[in-house]
Formats: C-alpha cells, sequence, structure tokens
C-alpha cells in the first residue's frame, strides 16, 4: 500500500505542476500567459523533478504505466504489481488535473478559447495526422523509457540528486520532440486529466477529443515496450 500511495501522490503532484505550467501559459490574465513551449518544457522538467524526488523513496517513482510496463518488459519490476501502479498513477493524474483546475478556476472562466481549455488537460497534434501523431509519441516514449532504464542501473549514483537526470531528459525530450503532438508519453498524463476535463463543469469547454486520446495511450505503450526490448538486447 505504501508503493500505491507514492505512486497516486506522486502522479498527481507531477500533473498538478506539469498540466500547471500549461495553464499558466495558456489561459487568459495569468502571470505566465503566452510564454511558450520552451516555459512549459522547463515547468514539465521541474515537476518531474520534484515528484520523482519526492517519492523515490516510496514506490521507485514510476508515475507513468508506460515507466511501469517498460521496467516490467525489462525485468526490473514484477508483472504481478503493474496493475495496482497503473491504477494509483491513473488515479493520481485524475486528481492533479482537478487541482489544476480548482486552482486555475478564475482564469478558466476568463478564457473563451475552448481548444486552450482542453489543452490544459490533455495533449493534442499540432497538425492532425494520427500515423504520424502515433509515430512521434512512440519515438519521444521510446527515448524516455530508453533513457530511463539506462539511468536506473547507474555505474555511479548522484545520491540525493538521482532524480535530475530524469528531470532533464523530461526537458530534452520536450524541447526538441514537443512540437508535434506535446509529448505526453504517459496515459496517466493524457487520459486521467482527459476523463477530467470531460467531467469537470467547465464553463464554455468543447468535446474532449476522444478520436484523438488512443494515440497516446497506445503510442506511449509502444515506445515503451521496444525501447525495453531494445535495453535487453544490448545487453546480450
Amino acid at each position: 500500500m505504501q508503493s500505491l500511495l507514492g505512486e497516486f501522490m506522486g502522479t498527481a503532484l507531477l500533473i498538478l505542476l506539469g498540466n500547471g505550467v500549461v495553464a499558466n501559459v495558456l489561459l487568459n490574465k495569468t502571470k505566465g500567459q503566452n510564454s511558450g513551449l520552451i516555459v512549459i518544457a522547463f515547468g514539465w522538467a521541474m515537476a518531474v523533478f520534484i515528484a520523482v524526488f519526492t517519492v523515490a523513496a516510496l514506490s521507485g517513482a514510476h508515475l507513468n504505466p508506460s515507466v511501469t510496463i517498460g521496467l516490467a518488459v525489462a525485468g526490473k519490476f514484477s508483472w504481478a504489481d503493474v496493475p495496482g501502479y497503473i491504477a494509483a498513477q491513473m488515479l493520481g493524474g485524475m486528481a492533479g488535473s482537478s487541482l489544476v483546475w480548482f486552482m486555475y478556476r478564475a482564469h478558466f472562466d476568463a478564457t473563451s478559447d475552448a481548444d486552450a481549455k482542453l489543452a490544459v488537460f490533455c495533449t493534442g497534434p499540432a497538425i492532425r495526422n494520427l500515423p504520424a501523431n502515433l509515430m512521434s509519441e512512440i519515438i519521444a516514449t521510446f527515448v524516455l523509457v530508453f533513457a530511463i532504464l539506462n539511468i536506473v542501473s547507474p555505474k555511479a549514483t548522484l545520491g540525493a540528486m538521482d532524480a535530475l537526470p530524469v528531470a532533464l531528459l523530461v526537458l530534452g525530450i520536450g524541447l526538441s520532440l514537443g512540437g508535434t503532438t506535446g509529448f505526453a508519453m504517459s496515459a496517466a498524463r493524457d487520459l486521467g486529466p482527459r476523463l477530467m476535463h470531460a467531467l469537470l463543469p467547465i464553463p464554455g469547454k468543447r468535446d474532449s477529443d476522444w478520436s484523438y486520446a488512443w494515440v497516446p495511450v497506445v503510442g506511449s505503450v509502444i515506445g515503451a515496450v521496444l525501447a525495453a526490448l531494445l535495453y535487453g538486447q544490448s545487453l546480450i
């Protein structure tokens, strides 16, 4: 139960800070309005650092179903624990995104752009081309999981700063690969908050774009599995 609580709390904190920076950039009358993708990428990197640093001792700080699946495929995590971890991560993502809405309610009310409101909760493509969008998510998640698999077995550690390489990894992915789909790389980051967008009483919201929702979920799983398989081959 301690590890599941860690995954829930860590993912909620991750989404609160990560989706929080998106809200700060996209919604009207915020202090950070229109500050751009670079601010979002840095905000997400700091969110990862803080969340991983906070709960690593409790659960290992997967905070992402793709990471959990990748570790299991690579033989570094028990498959018996995968369902519980994913459930805790999904609930954490829903809780974190709900907190973002609660904190930014006045700014949601002041924003007329329904697409921007949706983007605070979940990702969407800059150019809608589902095969290309799927490939973007596969590549971004592959980079994430392959790098994490190498980071979790380092020859030297940074002690309390072990969360820093993962944060820098997310920053690099965001800056380099985030321009196509917004680099979801996680069902807990995208699907859980998307569900909350559908459920919460947000004024002037649009539909939750369920026709796209499968892309970050399927793409992140494929990317994670490919990364784990290649990592296994590299050890042979």
